[in-house]
């Protein structure tokens, strides 16, 4: 059975060297070509492919546009980013946004090829050779920002303790307790303690919590 993908990035010659590694694997066709961001989208609404293989930088948006876009009209669409920046963001934003497969573009033809098919076979799936070094040093940044006091309120939490129930274990003021809430919800970007819960989660800080 022919698979179905699309090739989008602003530069031709990248487009033509994964069209002839896709030509030259065979089962593939490749059924559009976009340069851009509403180009991609345009194309894939009608074209329906199978794959989408995305630059990560173009001139009307980002690949992570594309992604986001596809993921929500289609869940079954296989999602591969192929990049020059292969940062730790840029790796947990591309899991984040829906991506299959996050690949540097000194990737070889076939292998990304192969990657294209396994994002076909698991596309909610995600394959990224800086996956693993990005979450531990998101999980050592984590564990950097707060204070060890501030780690226990955040245990406490997981544990799901309110605020009075965190004072008497902690042997400490409500108001203290607040205070220590207050920072942890600057600290990590969040607004309430569910929130909190997640993002410590996220970036590893809980790990003890949830290991078997």
């Amino acid at each position: 059975m022919t698979q179905r993908v699309l090739l989008v990035d602003d530069h031709e010659l990248i487009r033509q060297g994964l069209a002839r590694a896709f030509e030259r694997a065979g089962e593939w066709e490749v059924v559009g070509e976009a340069a851009g961001v509403a180009e991609a989208l345009a194309l894939a609404r009608v074209l329906k492919p199978d794959v989408v293989v995305t630059d990560l930088q173009m001139p009307d948006g980002s690949g992570f546009d594309v992604v986001r876009a596809l993921r929500e009209d289609s869940p079954e669409v296989g999602l591969v980013i192929l990049t020059m920046h292969l940062g730790d963001a840029q790796v947990l934003a591309a899991m984040e946004a829906g991506a299959s497969a996050f690949l540097g573009k000194e990737t070889r033809g076939p292998d990304v090829v192969a990657i294209a098919a396994q994002a076909l076979r698991d596309p909610d799936g995600f394959v990224s050779t800086g996956l693993a070094g990005a979450i531990r040093r998101r999980a050592a940044v984590g564990v950097s920002r707060l204070t060890d006091r501030e780690t226990e309120v955040m245990r406490c939490l997981a544990d799901g303790l309110g605020t009075a129930e965190i004072a008497a274990r902690l042997y400490l003021g409500e108001s203290t307790v607040k205070t220590h809430l207050n920072r942890i919800y600057r600290k990590l970007g969040v607004k309430n303690r569910t929130q909190a819960l997640a993002e410590a989660v996220r970036a590893g800080l809980l790990l003890d919590q949830v290991a078997p």
